[in-house]
């Protein structure tokens, strides 16, 4: 089916919604349910208030990502996932940055250290806490993902500013065209600039962790996991992976720091006679033998895994997967679909709000003259920025974007009332199918792809999104 084909069908107002088949609103929202939030509760900012210090993070919050490669995944497809589990009250915008040359010799601004930039840096798309510069998740124009993973290890973390973990994966995304080129410039970074630093928006303690990432593209993965400036990695090309937040890698290593085995004898943890275990030797206790309960999650799936496979997986609060807890929240999702077939797009779905379980996967495809998105981008506070100045974090302003806020208004709904927040979940559920509907017959097309349909695919679907809330 040729895509112009499909943008028939499609509605006018987001590329991807049927209006003949999207239920109406107001069946959604009965004039004679109970009211609605007012307008002003909705939209009030959080409290200023601040808590009492919190004690320091014993464990790095439960976060997941996933990929599977054919033949678990259908059709040739490689299916990437991930869920970001951060602080409850934190916002993640979802923000693209087009392909750009640099003047030599210049300076990136990362989130608390400036690094040398290089000549060019590729177009990417990257779901992040608003407040910094790097992402928790994200994809560029040749296909590439990566996903960070915060972890505990035997090693604390630094609490000097370095490098995040997050500053890592854009800076992988913006210099690499393939899995394995992200993989280096991760390492060499760390070697030279090292990492650390507080990784949340907090004035009363610093909440430090060590990393690991999922890096795939449509031919391999690799699982790199790091404390301090040494590494160990893993290449993957077949059946599925979980990374979560614990260390995984065992014995099997395809690559590593030249001086990780040397260093670890250093310190104690391995004699040199035993089979070198990475996780055995640098994880802080007997928590790396629990089963990751992501892992289960993936693997016990019987048919061949798709996209709706993946988002099912991310939603399943019963396995903890999606986190809903006192301290944290599921604050946003991405789901990419990778083809190995190089003349079909890569699809990418964000959901730029929290709770996959309550949000719409919306896709994006890397086009030229992409349109960009500030409904679902957070106000910008410069160097006035309580993020960027020092001491950090004296205030907290509101980074609510509009996708945001809209978003509190339907989940207030869901909460408040269950048999509309029933028929609203169903409906949300009825457009985000549209969308993967259209997706897959656009990856089973043999016409060649026509940027200009794209290029505003995620606008729309965001100020549609927007436009059913209100």
């Amino acid at each position: 089916m040729a895509l112009t084909s499909v943008s028939t069908h499609l509605s006018p107002v987001c590329g991807f919604i049927n209006p003949a088949t999207a239920p109406d609103v107001a069946t959604v929202i009965a004039a004679e349910a109970a009211p609605a939030p007012s307008p002003a509760a909705a939209s009030a900012p959080p409290s200023r208030v601040r808590s009492p210090p919190p004690r320091r993070m014993a464990v790095a919050p439960p976060s997941y990502c996933f990929v599977a490669f054919p033949p678990r995944a259908k059709d040739g497809l490689v299916v990437f996932g991930k869920n970001s589990a951060r602080p409850r009250d934190e916002v993640q915008e979802v923000v693209y940055f087009s392909a750009t040359d640099h003047e030599p010799e210049s300076k990136v601004e990362c989130t608390y250290i400036s690094v040398d930039q290089v000549p060019r840096t590729h177009a990417i798309m990257i779901s992040r806490p608003a407040w910094l510069w790097g992402a928790e998740m994200g994809a560029n124009e040749h296909g590439v993902c990566i996903a960070n993973e915060a972890i505990n290890a035997r090693e604390p973390a630094a609490e000097t500013e370095a490098l995040l973990g997050m500053d890592l994966v854009r800076l992988g995304l913006e210099r690499s065209a393939t899995a394995k080129e992200a993989l280096d410039v991760i390492v060499a970074l760390l070697e030279e600039h090292g990492q650390g630093g507080n990784y949340y928006e907090d004035a009363g303690s610093c909440h430090s962790f060590q990393s690991a990432y999922l890096i795939v593209d449509c031919e391999e993965a690799w699982v790199l996991e790091t404390v301090g400036k040494y590494w160990a990695a893993e290449k993957i090309t077949e059946g599925v992976r979980c990374v979560c937040n614990q260390l995984s890698l065992t014995t099997k290593i395809d690559a590593e720091h030249p001086e990780l085995r040397s260093y670890a004898q250093s310190q104690g943890w391995w004699t040199g006679e035993d089979e070198f275990n990475f996780s055995d030797v640098f994880s802080p206790s007997d928590d790396h033998l629990a089963c990751c309960s992501g892992k289960d999650s993936l693997e016990k799936q019987e048919e061949s895994i798709t996209v709706q496979t993946m988002i099912d997986i991310l939603r399943d609060k019963a396995s903890g997967v999606c986190i809903d807890s006192e301290s944290f929240l599921t604050t946003a999702s991405v789901v990419s679909v990778l083809p190995q077939n190089r003349s079909s797009p890569c699809i990418h779905y964000f959901t730029g709000t929290p709770d996959p379980s309550r949000s719409i996967f919306k896709p994006f495809i890397f086009v030229d003259d992409v349109k960009l998105v500030p409904k679902a981008q957070s106000p910008c506070f410069g160097d006035n920025d309580p993020a960027r100045k020092e001491p950090r974090f004296q205030e907290k302003p509101d980074r609510r974007h509009e996708l945001y806020k809209a978003h509190e208004w339907a989940r207030a709904i869901i909460e408040s009332d269950e048999e509309r927040g029933q028929k609203l979940r169903t409906t949300m559920l009825d457009l985000e199918q549209q969308g993967l509907e259209a997706m897959e017959e656009l990856l089973s097309s043999s016409a060649p792809l026509d940027p200009a349909e794209v290029a505003d695919l995620f606008y729309d679907c965001v100020d549609t999104e927007i436009k059913f809330f209100k």
